[in-house]
Protein backbone atom coordinates (compact mmCIF):
# COMPACT_ATOMS: atom_id res chain seq x y z
CA UNK A 1 0.00 0.00 0.00
CA UNK A 2 1.37 3.41 -0.93
CA UNK A 3 1.79 6.15 1.65
CA UNK A 4 -0.16 9.15 0.36
CA UNK A 5 1.09 11.55 3.05
CA UNK A 6 3.56 14.21 1.98
CA UNK A 7 7.21 13.38 2.45
CA UNK A 8 9.24 15.97 4.33
CA UNK A 9 13.01 16.11 4.22
CA UNK A 10 13.20 17.49 7.75
CA UNK A 11 11.24 18.91 10.62
CA UNK A 12 12.17 22.31 9.23
CA UNK A 13 10.37 21.50 5.97
CA UNK A 14 7.31 20.41 7.94
CA UNK A 15 7.37 23.61 10.00
CA UNK A 16 7.72 25.74 6.87
CA UNK A 17 4.83 23.93 5.19
CA UNK A 18 2.46 24.04 8.16
CA UNK A 19 3.55 26.84 10.48
CA UNK A 20 4.48 29.58 8.04
CA UNK A 21 0.99 29.83 6.44
CA UNK A 22 -0.60 29.54 9.87
CA UNK A 23 1.43 32.49 11.15
CA UNK A 24 0.42 34.48 8.08
CA UNK A 25 -3.23 33.67 8.79
CA UNK A 26 -2.87 34.85 12.39
CA UNK A 27 -1.31 38.07 11.11
CA UNK A 28 -4.17 38.63 8.65
CA UNK A 29 -6.92 38.07 11.23
CA UNK A 30 -5.25 40.17 13.93
CA UNK A 31 -4.97 42.97 11.38
CA UNK A 32 -8.67 42.61 10.53
CA UNK A 33 -9.67 42.78 14.20
CA UNK A 34 -7.40 45.73 14.94
CA UNK A 35 -8.71 47.60 11.91
CA UNK A 36 -12.33 47.13 12.97
CA UNK A 37 -11.65 48.25 16.53
CA UNK A 38 -9.61 51.27 15.47
CA UNK A 39 -12.09 52.54 12.89
CA UNK A 40 -15.46 51.89 14.53
CA UNK A 41 -17.05 52.55 17.89
CA UNK A 42 -18.81 49.29 18.72
CA UNK A 43 -21.89 50.12 20.77
CA UNK A 44 -22.33 46.54 22.01
CA UNK A 45 -18.95 46.77 23.79
CA UNK A 46 -18.16 49.22 26.54
CA UNK A 47 -15.34 51.63 25.79
CA UNK A 48 -13.19 49.65 28.22
CA UNK A 49 -14.03 46.31 26.60
CA UNK A 50 -13.20 47.66 23.16
CA UNK A 51 -9.92 49.16 24.40
CA UNK A 52 -9.03 45.91 26.19
CA UNK A 53 -9.68 43.80 23.09
CA UNK A 54 -7.64 46.18 20.95
CA UNK A 55 -4.77 46.06 23.45
CA UNK A 56 -4.83 42.26 23.52
CA UNK A 57 -4.71 42.19 19.72
CA UNK A 58 -1.75 44.57 19.67
CA UNK A 59 0.05 42.42 22.25
CA UNK A 60 -0.63 39.27 20.21
CA UNK A 61 0.63 41.04 17.07
CA UNK A 62 3.90 41.82 18.86
CA UNK A 63 4.23 38.20 20.00
CA UNK A 64 3.45 37.02 16.48
CA UNK A 65 6.00 39.39 14.93
CA UNK A 66 8.67 38.12 17.33
CA UNK A 67 7.75 34.51 16.53
CA UNK A 68 7.87 35.16 12.79
CA UNK A 69 11.23 36.92 13.09
CA UNK A 70 12.68 34.02 15.07
CA UNK A 71 11.17 31.50 12.66
CA UNK A 72 12.67 33.35 9.68
CA UNK A 73 16.04 33.99 11.35
CA UNK A 74 16.46 30.28 12.08
CA UNK A 75 15.28 29.23 8.61
CA UNK A 76 12.29 27.43 10.06
CA UNK A 77 14.17 25.60 12.79
CA UNK A 78 12.06 27.07 15.60
CA UNK A 79 8.36 26.55 16.16
CA UNK A 80 5.79 28.26 18.36
CA UNK A 81 4.54 26.86 21.64
CA UNK A 82 1.08 25.37 21.12
CA UNK A 83 -0.23 27.14 24.24
CA UNK A 84 0.65 30.46 22.63
CA UNK A 85 -1.05 29.51 19.38
CA UNK A 86 -4.14 28.35 21.28
CA UNK A 87 -4.34 31.76 22.98
CA UNK A 88 -3.99 33.48 19.60
CA UNK A 89 -6.73 31.28 18.16
CA UNK A 90 -9.05 32.12 21.05
CA UNK A 91 -8.40 35.81 20.48
CA UNK A 92 -9.15 35.48 16.77
CA UNK A 93 -12.35 33.60 17.59
CA UNK A 94 -13.33 36.48 19.87
CA UNK A 95 -12.59 38.93 17.04
CA UNK A 96 -14.75 36.88 14.65
CA UNK A 97 -17.63 37.00 17.13
CA UNK A 98 -17.26 40.77 17.51
CA UNK A 99 -17.14 41.25 13.75
CA UNK A 100 -20.21 39.04 13.27
CA UNK A 101 -22.14 41.04 15.88
CA UNK A 102 -20.96 44.31 14.30
CA UNK A 103 -22.19 43.20 10.87
CA UNK A 104 -25.49 42.00 12.31
CA UNK A 105 -26.13 45.30 14.08
CA UNK A 106 -24.80 47.34 11.15
CA UNK A 107 -27.30 45.64 8.83
CA UNK A 108 -30.12 46.12 11.33
CA UNK A 109 -30.80 42.40 11.56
Amino acid sequence: MLDSSPSFQSKSDLLKTVLQPLLEDFQYWFNQGRSLLETHRLDFLSVGQQADLLERIKQAEQELAASQALFNATDGQVGVDTAVMVSWHRLITECWQVKRQFRTEDQGV
